[in-house]
């Protein structure tokens, strides 16, 4: 049997990170096997549509390497791959009455008045309204005459209040619930819609999906989905619920979070296949402690059976800790691209940005991070004069400004201004002195710069900047000391 998985979205905004992480274990389960994954759009609920969401899916799925073997742009033979234009056919009305026929599901006409006068009952943490069967007990003729004045109706799962529904879920086991806990779910609404739990049913079972993989806040829904299956006769998938997304507080990781979709990350300057790599982590472990891996490497040792029940804790440290690893293994070329509009935005003056680039390459976790760490180039910003003062190197104010008026002349000669020359030069000064390397290059390196921690060393800095620059900055400097 060729295993078929599906990646079924709502087009309802941005791909929150558990959205992908579904999409991610359902295309590795399937690649896994040398299956196929399927993409369907589930837009039954036509109110939360928002526009442009459906561009987002794909724009997603295409960066993120998971690529869709069917689907809306790829028909298998199974399409539609649109709940909306599978509506149009008639399929889940079909269904429907079928279930209607064996008893399975039946016509509720009901109003809202009389819906609201029914009692409610508190399901996780929830307020849910329990419907009495009231319109299960309408005859035939009723049903028809109702139907024939064109009253508005719902069709209604039925659903025992006897005995018990049992299921299997991959990680979880046998799972069984008292069917007095399970209500009447609607199949099809008022305005002729299927509801998400009909429509993922027959649309799975007519789409031949043999592997079910979504968050385990559909646990308690799936004996209603298990109870739909045995009312058609059909063989159950197998079912992969995986565990909750949180946040470091071990709260559902929500939108206040900052970073809960994929277009947050990427806009703060996260890389996707470390995303990616980040989030197949997010429930599931190799056999070993290894933690990075490229997809066709997730490909090749994803094992659904290692995906933990616990809950998933999304730590934005780890995953800005495995991103400055992808930067630092991407080669220059890829990476300048990435960065160039990062050090063009703090950087206006001429300098050489390249240079700027390969400095900084090992230093951040985040492109953005750039900016901190160059924001010294186009302006020397305000510093505090106990930068001077280095235990380590034995340097403080008055030792500073005295290395910084000898060294200023003998620069101010100099034509020179690569990196070993200039490094030269300052050694020169050093062994005739008799000073320590550090007891001159602090005092430099914090006059051209103005920051306790650089990309670069003294002289690279000062190559950077050209003589006038430089001059500028070592005179700012005595300037700053002599005022203290």
């Amino acid at each position: 049997m060729k295993i078929r998985t599906r990646y079924a979205p709502s087009p309802t905004g941005k791909m929150h990170v558990g959205n992908l992480r579904s999409a991610l274990y359902e295309f590795l389960i399937a690649k896994h096997e040398g299956g196929e994954f399927m993409l369907r759009i589930e837009d039954t609920d036509q109110e939360r549509i928002v526009e442009g969401a459906t561009e987002i899916i794909y724009r997603t799925l295409e960066k993120t390497g998971l690529i869709h073997d069917e689907g809306p742009d790829k028909d298998g033979g199974y399409g539609p791959y649109v709940q909306s234009e599978r509506m149009k056919t008639g399929i889940y009305l079909k269904y429907a009455k079928e279930l209607i026929d064996k008893g399975e599901a039946y016509y509720c006409f009901c109003d809202k008045e009389r819906l609201d006068s029914l009692k409610t009952e508190v399901v996780e943490g929830k307020e849910i309204t329990v419907y009495d069967k009231h319109c299960l007990s309408l005859s035939k003729e009723e049903v028809e005459k109702n139907l024939a004045e064109g009253k508005p109706y719902v069709i209604r799962q039925n659903i025992p209040n006897e005995g018990s529904t049992t299921f299997h879920d991959e990680l979880y086991g046998d799972i069984t619930v008292e069917n007095s806990e399970l209500d009447d779910m609607i199949l099809i609404k008022t305005d002729g819609y299927p509801t998400y739990n009909f429509a993922n049913v027959v649309d799975d079972h007519t789409m031949n999906i043999t592997h079910v993989v979504r968050g385990n806040e559909y646990l308690s829904s799936s004996p209603k989905y298990q109870r739909l299956y045995d009312a058609f006769g059909w063989e159950s998938p197998v079912y992969v619920h995986l565990p909750l997304i949180t946040d470091e507080n071990h709260k559902k990781l929500s939108k206040r979070s900052g970073h809960s979709s994929f277009e947050d990350l990427i806009e703060q300057g996260f890389v996707t296949e470390a995303v990616v790599n980040y989030i197949a982590l997010l429930g599931w472990s190799p056999e070993d402690n290894r933690e990075i891996f490229s997809l066709d490497e997730l490909i090749k040792e994803f094992d659904y059976h290692r995906i933990s029940k616990s809950p998933a804790v999304f730590d934005i440290v780890k995953l800005r800790w495995m991103n400055g690893e992808y930067i630092k293994a991407m080669d220059f070329d890829t990476y300048y691209e990435m960065a160039k509009p990062y050090i063009d935005e703090a950087v206006k003056t001429d300098v050489d940005k390249k240079k700027l680039a390969e400095w900084v390459k090992t230093r951040i976790e985040v492109f953005p991070d750039i900016k901190e760490l160059i924001d010294f180039v186009d302006e020397l910003p305000e510093y505090d004069i106990d930068m001077y003062t280095h235990k380590k190197m034995k340097t403080n104010a008055e030792s500073s400004l005295l290395v910084l008026k000898e060294i200023l002349p003998i620069l101010e000669e100099q034509d020179d201004y690569s990196n070993d020359a200039l490094y030269s030069t300052l050694l020169n000064y050093v062994e005739e002195k008799g000073y320590k390397n550090g007891f001159v290059l602090w005092p430099v390196r914090t006059a051209v710069s103005g920051k306790q921690m650089t990309p670069a060393g003294a002289t690279e800095l000062m190559e950077l900047f050209g003589k006038d620059e430089t001059i500028k900055r070592i005179k700012a400097g005595i300037a700053k000391l002599e005022r203290a």
